[in-house]
């Protein structure tokens, strides 16, 4: 039966509709009675945000761009450091988590093949497909055998159980027994930390498929949204996510709050992460600029019936724009070909010498420079064209 069917064709899934009514419950009866009553240690305040934000960074750093996307690869002590503080997020282990994340990519949107497709809804996007045992969240680990092979994953996978408990009970009441303000600990580090870490990642499913701007496809329900991105970490950037998700960064310009981004290029400076990933400006600049070409056309769809002077010029301008665009993005590809062709060139005349001397002598022969440059060239032309079809759209409004 199809997973779009009423709600409650599907059975409850009573294991995690029960956590979350465990986990909420004391939020709303004794957390406000006790700090109602009782001076709570400015302590439990600061570690209740401290186990907040590292539970978010192994999520966003660790379960989904390192091991969801494979967007960089991490030293064993940091994957450790994910595998404990994402998995004190109770948010499943690291092998449920990333397979199912896949499939979500890969069925973007799709009602009955996404696991939390938003075209059911906000509320099955952001905590509704979790509480039934929905066909589109069956476990297939088929699309993770790399994280089968990985043993910090499945040391974590086999012990999730015990980790969660240790890290969920044996953190808070540590630190409480330590400042002398045990149930403070416990309720704020403890059961509020959980339910805010748990919601402001749903809302990646949810909020960031439905409140924002599409600035790099608009082939999806995803959206770039800069308060999202603040509450998340970085992962607020979802649009630009869901198109170039092998990039290990969200938020690419420098005035986007992406910490998680911060987080991973800090530890490659000192070798706790390597083989970054970045998609190339030129790939961006061609994304932004398609988006901006499908809205400039349903503009002017939209006054196709006006039948002026003024729209028939547009759209020849706009067509001119399409052609250049066409011809710059066949020059960048070509520009690839000759580059690929070059770097095997240089490798094979080197054969006898060592790998890492014939990749130094690529990276800096001319032949590179001249096409990096020529590279640039193209990227510029793009920026500029992205500008002039911006304004074509600005003059669309007012046809």
């Amino acid at each position: 039966m199809s997973s779009s069917s009423p709600a409650e064709q599907a059975p409850i899934n009573w294991v995690t509709t029960l956590m979350f009514v465990f986990t909420t419950l004391p939020l709303f009866t004794v957390l406000p009675w006790y700090l109602w009553t009782h001076d709570v240690s400015g302590w439990a305040w600061f570690w209740g945000v401290a186990l907040l934000y590292a539970n978010g960074i192994g999520i966003t750093a660790g379960y989904h761009r390192l091991w969801a996307h494979r967007s960089y690869k991490a030293h064993p002590l940091l994957k450790l450091v994910y595998a404990l503080f994402g998995g004190m997020a109770i948010q499943n282990s690291i092998l449920v988590w990333a397979s199912m994340h896949r499939i979500h990519h890969q069925h973007v949107d799709h009602v009955d093949k996404d696991p939390y497709s938003a075209k059911r809804g906000l509320w099955y996007s952001h905590i509704g497909w979790m509480l039934r045992d929905y066909p589109s969240a069956e476990l297939d680990f088929e699309n993770a055998r790399d994280l089968k092979a990985d043993k910090i994953v499945m040391w974590q996978h086999r012990h999730y159980l015990a980790l969660i408990l240790v890290m969920n009970i044996g953190i808070p009441v540590l630190l409480g027994l330590a400042y002398g303000d045990l149930w403070g600990f416990v309720l704020i580090a403890g059961f509020l930390r959980l339910v805010v870490n748990h919601h402001v990642t749903f809302f990646i499913n949810s909020l960031a498929h439905f409140w924002g701007r599409q600035p790099y496809t608009t082939r999806n329900t995803a959206r770039d949204n800069d308060v999202l991105a603040f509450l998340t970490y970085g992962e607020g950037y979802h649009n630009y996510h869901h198109l170039f998700q092998y990039d290990y960064r969200n938020g690419i310009r420098w005035w986007h709050y992406d910490p998680t981004k911060w987080l991973i290029a800090a530890c490659s400076w000192v070798g706790l992460t390597t083989e970054l990933k970045r998609v190339p400006d030129f790939k961006i600049q061609r994304a932004m600029l398609q988006a901006q070409f499908e809205r400039a056309r349903e503009k002017l769809a939209q006054k196709a019936n006006a039948n002026t002077g003024r729209v028939a010029e547009l759209q020849h301008l706009l067509e001119q724009e399409w052609q250049h665009f066409s011809q710059t993005v066949a020059e960048w590809s070509r520009l690839q070909g000759e580059k690929l062709e070059a770097a095997k060139q240089q490798f094979s005349e080197r054969v006898h010498e060592r790998m890492h001397e014939a990749q130094n002598q690529w990276e800096h022969s001319e032949m590179r420079q001249k096409l990096l440059a020529m590279e640039q060239a193209l990227e510029e032309a793009l920026e500029m064209q992205r500008q002039r079809v911006k304004l074509l759209r600005v003059q669309m409004a007012y046809a």
